[in-house]
């Protein structure tokens, strides 16, 4: 199954609020993920075994270095009304504070890092919308997971966000090592990534 539009969501004279609704309503299948991008519902398969390995050996180190009223969050929605959209990133690290409350959402200003690993489905929206989604949005930094990439897996962190758009920090071949900055300060060692 490849990610698709699900259905049209409002015109542009219309609110975010019918927006989330028609998100919320979305009917699919068990395990799929549902997000708004550039205000069209999409409908991604769930997960491989692999892409969930790579998000959970990501997790482990994260967790050793974020302050304890932190957390990381999978499948956690990540609401970017200004570009219309509800991204659902593979991990999104933020206060707990902010991820406490009713709703499903929680406002893309907030997190601190987002994960995006690319699968075949969701690979152009991982690699462009979501790229310039997340830096108008202001997300300070933004790790794109990429086994998918010409056939050399790459890992990109993208941060300081201005102006819409992100400067490239930092690009590795998978079995390289990426330096998240401060308030991470974590060298990743991406050869411990699955590659599909």
């Amino acid at each position: 199954m490849d990610a698709r539009a699900a259905e049209s969501v409002p015109g542009p004279g219309q609110e975010w609020d019918d927006l989330v609704r028609i998100w919320e309503e979305t009917d699919a299948p068990e395990g799929c993920k549902v997000e708004i991008i550039k205000g069209i519902v999409t409908v991604s398969p769930p997960p491989s075994k692999d892409h969930s390995t790579t998000a959970s050996l990501l997790q482990r180190p994260l967790y050793s270095v974020i302050p304890q009223d932190w957390g990381i969050y999978q499948r956690l929605g990540v609401a970017l009304p200004g570009r219309r959209g509800i991204y659902i990133p593979d991990l999104v690290v933020l206060p707990r504070a902010a991820a406490s409350g009713p709703g499903n959402t929680v406002p893309a200003a907030e997190a601190r890092l987002v994960v995006e690993i690319t699968s075949r489905a969701s690979a152009n929206h991982d690699r462009v919308s979501k790229v310039n989604g997340y830096a108008k949005a202001g997300v300070e930094l933004f790790l794109l997971l990429d086994p998918w990439h010409s056939g050399r897996p790459t890992a990109t962190l993208y941060g300081e966000p201005e102006g819409g758009t992100y400067r490239v920090l930092e690009t590795v071949e998978y079995g390289g090592k990426i330096s998240l900055p401060e308030p991470f300060a974590l060298d990743l060692d991406t050869g411990v990534f699955p590659v599909s």
